[in-house]
Order: C-alpha cells, then sequence, then structure tokens
C-alpha cells in the first residue's frame, strides 16, 4: 500500500495576506525602510538580512509594480493594521433594506395615508420600499383600481424616491419598489 502524507486529505489553502520574507518570488526588490526611507532597488537575500538585523519582516507592500516594492516592518503590527481599517470600512458599510407595504385596491383613505408616512420614513433612512397590492376574488377583474392606486403613490412619494421597478401584475397581486433620491 502507498503511503501517504498525514495532511493528504487536506485542502491546500492559499496563504493570505502579502507575501513576507522568503515567500517573495522577485530577485531583486525596492525597499523602504521602517523609517520611510527609500533604500533603493536591493537583491532580496540583501533586504532580508536588513530587516533580520533590525529584528522586523519584509512585507511586499506592491506586489504588481517592476520590482515590487517592499517595507521592512513588524509583519503582526502591519496584520493588526490591515485588519483595524478593515473593520473601520465595514462599520461606514450601510446596508439597503427591502421595506415591504401591503394594500387592497379597496384601502380606505386615512389607512393609505398612514402607510404612505410610513414609507416616506422608510425611504428617508434610505431603504427601499415596496408596495404590494393584494387582489381578492372579483377584484381581479377591476386591475385598473390598482393601477391607478399605484399611480397616486408615484406622485405621493415623486418628492423623496423615485420608481425602480414599475407596477406591473404578478398572479393575484401588484407590485412596485421604490427608491430613494
Amino acid at each position: 500500500m502507498p503511503e501517504f502524507k498525514q495532511n493528504y486529505f487536506q485542502r491546500k489553502t492559499k496563504p493570505r495576506g502579502p507575501r513576507f520574507n522568503h515567500r517573495i518570488n522577485s530577485p531583486e526588490v525596492q525597499v523602504i525602510t521602517s523609517d520611510g526611507e527609500n533604500l533603493g532597488i536591493l537583491n532580496l537575500q540583501d533586504a532580508i538580512s536588513r530587516a533580520k538585523d533590525q529584528g522586523l519582516d519584509l512585507i511586499e507592500i506592491s506586489p504588481n509594480a517592476r520590482p515590487p516594492v517592499c517595507k521592512i516592518m513588524d509583519m503582526g503590527k502591519f496584520k493588526y493594521d490591515q485588519q483595524k481599517k478593515a473593520n473601520k470600512a465595514k462599520k461606514k458599510q450601510r446596508k439597503i433594506e427591502l421595506k415591504e407595504i401591503k394594500l387592497r385596491p379597496v384601502t380606505e383613505v386615512h389607512d393609505y395615508t398612514f402607510k404612505i408616512k410610513n414609507a416616506q420614513k422608510f425611504l428617508s433612512k434610505g431603504d427601499k420600499v415596496k408596495f404590494t397590492i393584494r387582489f381578492k376574488g372579483r377584484e381581479m377583474q377591476h386591475s385598473n383600481l390598482g393601477n391607478d392606486l399605484m399611480e397616486k403613490i408615484k406622485q405621493d412619494m415623486q418628492s423623496i424616491g423615485k420608481v425602480e421597478l414599475q407596477p406591473r401584475l404578478d398572479g393575484k397581486q401588484m407590485i412596485m419598489v421604490i427608491q430613494p433620491l
């Protein structure tokens, strides 16, 4: 029976993050010190030995440049700073939600105004609003009532949002999506 390595069945993972020290695969690199001073183009082994003399690592900052740009700094500190930047960027992201407002073709005026106010509140927060008009029984024969209601909604929402998805009949319901301006 053939002998297998212990990690034979494990999936090989690509190393994450930038290449550093002996993983850099270019014979010459442009070196920047930890102070920001440019040392110029050096042989890879010389650059690594300079970094080791200071007790630091040689990290590839710009791999696509010719020759690649490397900086002498601590790898742990570099990874920590990158993680901080990623977390800060993630905090600033805003996830847009889709809020749904359901109506009937025979919705009364007071209920309609209440739902329109809610929709305007959602749009002002930056969320999209999906209007759904559900038809029951014989109401399907009067789909023009739904069209009229959707037109009224469009005009009431014109100041705060624009129509992303035009009103369309989908089975027993009519759907329209409005996004904030």
